[in-house]
């Protein structure tokens, strides 16, 4: 790896060693394809820093830093690891090592699920947008499904016009795909009775929380808090402040991207920097 001053997003030894290994033997199989036989030029480790510099920072990618490998070669690897389901891969085995580390059975049981709706840059195509009207919001609808503890299960992304039931189902779907074990479902007053037939049948219980006759104000609602604060824990990546990307393929991914970063971190006991006391 060339020698350079760190940035903050730059990934751990100790992370690289959960993660390295994925990428290296995703690498060495395409170099055996090639019939010149030649040897990597690219640190794939300094690729994925890049990526989660762009990732935190929230910029294009032809603002990516000179000392980090070029943007067009970045966005070669993240697009072929993103068509190739590296990114969502590695989301899947590091949760399994959170919930081993917490205590848990790698794989989830019962998963909380909601979405949201984000405003759109220039870059998305009309037709990958909508209205939500309920918020007002013109852009994307984010559908996801974690575990009890938070991490990330299932992602989808589609049009802000797109019923909570709808995304929920292609979620639910997803999860279900990935995690054959879950057998329960939390959600909130947004998805209504087609919803929980529909998880009925994959034998799931979905169960709708709803707030308490005569609460007003903010209140803690039971297991819907779980999702909320995944939420939170993606906007603290600003390439998820807004929807830039311009396939929703390409939104999932940086959303795996931003639990990767989240997940290896918890897996090896460091803290996520806030943007607080930074200038």
């Amino acid at each position: 790896m060339t020698l350079r001053r760190p940035y903050p997003s730059d990934i751990s030894d100790a992370r690289w060693a959960l993660i390295g290994p994925t990428l290296i033997a995703w690498q060495q199989a395409r170099l055996e394809r090639r019939p010149t036989g030649e040897p990597a030029r690219t640190d794939v480790r300094e690729v994925f820093n890049a990526l989660l510099y762009l990732n935190r920072t929230g910029i294009s990618w032809r603002y990516i830093p000179h000392d980090l490998p070029p943007h067009g070669t970045v966005y070669y690897y993240y697009a072929a690891w993103r068509d190739e389901g590296i990114l969502a891969q590695l989301n899947v085995e590091l949760t399994g090592l959170a919930r081993v580390k917490e205590g848990r059975a790698p794989e989830p049981t019962a998963t909380v699920i909601d979405t949201q709706s984000v405003k759109t840059s220039t870059n998305p195509p009309l037709e990958t947008q909508g209205t939500d009207a309920a918020k007002l919001i013109v852009g994307r609808k984010r559908s996801i499904a974690t575990d009890a503890l938070g991490l990330l299960l299932a992602v989808v992304v589609c049009a802000a016009s797109v019923h909570e039931n709808t995304a929920g189902i292609h979620v639910l779907n997803q999860a279900k795909a990935l995690h054959p074990t879950i057998t329960k479902a939390w959600v909130d007053q947004g998805f209504k009775n087609r919803f929980v037939e529909h998880a009925a049948t994959l034998g799931i219980d979905a169960e709708v929380v709803t707030r308490e006759p005569g609460t007003r104000g903010f209140h803690v609602l039971k297991r819907r808090w779980v999702v909320e604060r995944t939420f939170g824990w993606l906007m603290l990546h600003r390439r998820l402040a807004r929807d830039y990307e311009t396939l929703p393929a390409s939104s999932e991914a940086m959303i795996h991207l931003a639990m990767i970063d989240n997940v290896s971190r918890r897996i090896t006991d460091e803290s996520t920097p806030t943007w607080r006391g930074t200038y």
